[in-house]
């Protein structure tokens, strides 16, 4: 299964820069804890892809909301900002 994924570079608020990827994905059950599986699983799959990534959310529609389930900071980043485009794909 191809999953979307946004791979984004931003500056932090150190000063230095963070790799981030945003997986168009959510668990089909287990909650949080089958979420946080999932994405380790996409992460772990991204990193072998050859991509660098620092922080990783999920990003999923709950109604009519975008949620986001991942890095706590990285969950408020993109709380306020959103997810632009999807950049790559990743298989599962």
């Amino acid at each position: 299964m191809k999953i979307n994924l946004a791979h984004i570079r931003e500056k932090s608020t150190s000063g230095g820069w963070i790799d981030f990827a945003v997986f168009d994905a959510k668990a089909t059950s287990g909650g949080n804890s089958g979420n946080d599986t999932l994405l380790a699983q996409l992460t772990a799959q991204a990193r072998t892809d050859g991509l660098k990534i620092d922080q990783s959310a999920l990003a999923y529609k709950q109604g009519s909301k975008i949620m986001f389930h991942g890095d706590k900071n990285l969950v408020s980043y993109l709380s306020k900002s959103g997810v632009s485009r999807w950049t790559h794909t990743v298989d599962v």
